[in-house]
Formats: C-alpha cells, structure tokens, sequence
C-alpha cells in the first residue's frame, strides 16, 4: 500500500514533465497551454477508474472533507462501519491532499522572488488607471454575482474568494486560495474548467477581431516618447521567458535554484510558526498572506532576485497542482445539474467584469490598447501579454500589461481572502 503511493506522488511530479515537451514539441498543445493540459490529463486520470471509490459509509463520513484524520478512520473500521479498501482509499486521498496543500505554498514565493516590482513600476505607469477601473469592475461584478448565485451555489462565498483571485492574478492565486478557503475539490476544479473553457473562447476573439472592435468603441493609444525601447525590448523578452522551462535543470542553474528553494521552504516554516501566534485567525488564511508577503520582501534581495528559472520552477509546482488536483475529481461525478449554478456565475463573473470594465474605460476615456492588454494582463496572467501586443501591433504596451499582472499575483490573495470573508459576514 505505501509503496503504490510513493509511486503516485512520483507520478504527480515526473508527468508535468510530458505536458511541457508536448507544449514545447507541437503547436496545437502549445496554444492550450500546460495548465490547461495537466487539468485535460487529470480529469482523465480521475475519471479513468483507476482509483478506488470508496464505499457509501465512507463517503458519508466524509461530509466535504478530502480526507478523514487517522483516528477517526481507525475507529470507524473497528466499528465496522468503514472497509480496509476505504482505509487505502482515504490514504490516497490524504497523501493528495498534503500534496496540494504544501505545493502552493512552496510555489508561490518562487514565483514573486524574481519580480522586479520597482522596474516594472517605474516603466508602465501608462495603463495603472486602466488596472484601477478593472479591480473595480472584477469586485463589482463577483460582488453582485454572489448575492445573485448564493442561495444555489454551496460555498460561495469561497468561489466570489477564487473568482477574484484567479481573475486579477491567476491560476497560482486560484490555486492558492483552494487551500486559504478550504475550496472543496470538485468545485474549484469546475470553476477552473469553466474559466477555461471561457476564456479559451474569449482569447481567440481577443486575438482575432478583439482590437478592431475595442479600437472602434475606445479611443485610439498614443505613443509615448519617453519609454527607453531597449527596456522595451529586455520586457519583452522576459515576458516570452514566463513559460520557458528549458535549462532549468543546467547546472548552472541547479544550485542557485536549490538555494530558492530552501528560501521558499524557510518563508513557509516562518509564516506556519507566526500562524500559532495567532489562533483567532484561520491558519491557511494566515499562512497564504504571510507567504505572499515575505516573498514580496525577498524579493528586494538581489541575489535572491537575479536566481535564473526560480519563476519557471513555481509554474511547474503549479502545473504538478493542477495535474493532482485534477486527478481528485471524477467526471461521472461532476457534471450534474447541481453545478448549473455554479456555471452561471463564473459566466456572470467572466463576461461581466470585462463589459463592465469596457464602459468605465468608455466613460473617463481609456484607450483601446491599454483596456486590451489590462483585461489580458488579470484574466490571463502575464504570459500572455506578448500574444495580446502582437495582436495589436503594438509593443508599448507589453510593459504595461506586465506590470498590471505582476501586481495581479500580488494582490489576488490578499483581494481573494478579504472579499470572500466580507462576503461570508453578510
């Protein structure tokens, strides 16, 4: 028994590594992208039937928890309530769930330790009030959806808390308010498929017909003289590098990497430690935001700052996540008429947070790149921004749209947490 699950957790953290070769071999894969792919692949492998179910006794006992804590598991089987194959199911499900629950917070620092928070600011000042007028838009539209949704979504307030943090930063904020919020795996994996599907199909327009429409409706972008072009091109370039993950295991690289690690790993010591300090406060709620905010501080260390790939090795964790927590959902199971509501918010959400910021951009006269690219920055992540500049023809932006998703990440787990409890008190 233990050995088949030292052999999954292995399996969690080796077939990343297919998805990116499929990402960096074909095109088609690469279009889709590796987060998208490693949910794709573990749905798969979820609803394969390859892992055991569990008896209806046992998933009673679990009323919504991933796993039931080990004396709990032993006094049911003793009772007789429980078989010996639940006893191996709910090992499964708790090494998956210790899996996810120590992968973001190890991730997300790796992911802020190499961001230069002063550079990006100093350089993108142009589109800050387009960012403004699209938080104000996001809270807006996820506010009103969860008073619309409620009372037909369980936990909402939990999803408003996603919904903000992966539409102003992304998957990693997603993912890392999963584990503040205690999100049960089955809803945040449809929340995260349906966001996908959405924003799969509003890529495509943003791509195609995205700037002739919006260039129509808002006024046009002006250049700015004074932006130096050769940091231009430096942003440029590191913007393409977010989803390059080769030569991260050169040797060059290897130590230096190693060296984050621990960084990462002593960052999430010291903010589980400061969480006991604090009983009145939920500890996941308190780990996450004290993480957020020492990695932002470690940043500031230059050699810490200049690891090369330390960004990469965070969306990796991240895409050993998404392949896991992918793998904890089942299909047969999952789409049912009792997530329609579910659905409908993330479209509300979705849809509603992008017209919503098109009329404020309308309104105090924001020009049709920077509302493109500010929208692509949030919902996308950076990643995508060189995509969206291309599409426009129009490389002053990158700088923009980076900096708006850099503080994107920043703030989705601080916005995420604060409006999900405001939400929860109402």
């Amino acid at each position: 028994m233990v050995l088949k699950i030292v052999l999954l957790l292995i399996f969690y953290f080796t077939f990343p590594l297919v998805i990116i070769y499929l990402c960096k071999r074909w095109t088609l894969f690469k279009k889709l992208g590796t987060i998208a792919l490693a949910y794709g692949f573990g749905l798969l492998l979820g609803s394969s039937g390859i892992f055991p179910q569990g008896s209806d006794p046992y998933k009673k006992a679990l009323e919504g928890r991933a796993a039931l804590p080990e004396e709990e598991v032993q006094l049911l089987l003793t009772s007789g309530k429980i078989t010996e194959d639940d006893v191996y199911v709910n090992k499964i499900a708790a090494s998956q769930d210790m899996m996810i629950s120590i992968i973001v917070p190890l991730a997300f620092p790796l992911l802020l330790f190499s961001l230069n928070f002063k550079r990006w600011l100093k350089f993108a000042k142009e589109g800050l009030f387009s960012m403004v007028l699209a938080l104000i838009s996001i809270l807006t539209i996820i506010i009103l959806g969860y008073l619309l949704f409620r009372n037909v979504i369980p936990d909402s307030w939990k999803i408003a808390g996603m919904l903000v943090g992966v539409y102003t930063g992304g998957t990693p904020n997603m993912a890392s308010l999963k584990v503040a919020l205690g999100v049960d795996p089955n809803l945040f994996l449809m929340s995260n498929t349906y966001d996908i599907i959405m924003g799969a199909v509003t890529l495509i327009f943003f791509i195609t017909a995205g700037p002739k429409v919006f260039r129509s409706i808002l006024p046009p972008f002006k250049k700015e003289k004074n932006i130096d072009n050769e940091k231009m091109v430096v942003e440029y370039n590191e913007s393409e590098s977010f989803d390059n993950f080769s030569d991260i295991l050169y040797r060059k690289n290897l130590i230096p990497l190693l060296k984050a690690v621990g960084m990462s790993i002593v960052i999430f010591a010291v903010s589980f430690g400061l969480s006991l300090l604090f009983p009145g406060i939920p500890q996941a709620v308190f780990v996450i935001l004290s993480i957020t905010t020492l990695a932002i501080v470690a940043s500031f260390i230059k050699w810490l700052n200049k690891v090369e790939k330390s960004f990469q090795l965070g969306m990796y964790l991240i895409i050993v996540f998404s392949f896991t927590v992918a793998s904890m959902a089942n299909l047969r199971s999952i789409f049912t008429v009792g997530f329609l509501g579910l659905f409908a918010y993330v479209l509300f959400a979705y849809f509603g947070s992008i017209v919503l910021h098109l009329i404020l951009s309308k309104i105090f006269g924001i020009n049709a790149d920077d509302y493109l690219i500010t929208t692509t920055a949030f919902i996308y992540s950076p990643p995508f921004v060189p995509v969206i500049a291309a599409a426009l023809k129009n490389k002053d932006v990158i700088i923009t749209g980076i900096t708006v998703g850099i503080l994107g990440y920043v703030l989705g787990n601080y916005l995420g947490i604060l409006i999900g409890y405001f939400l929860k008190g109402l």
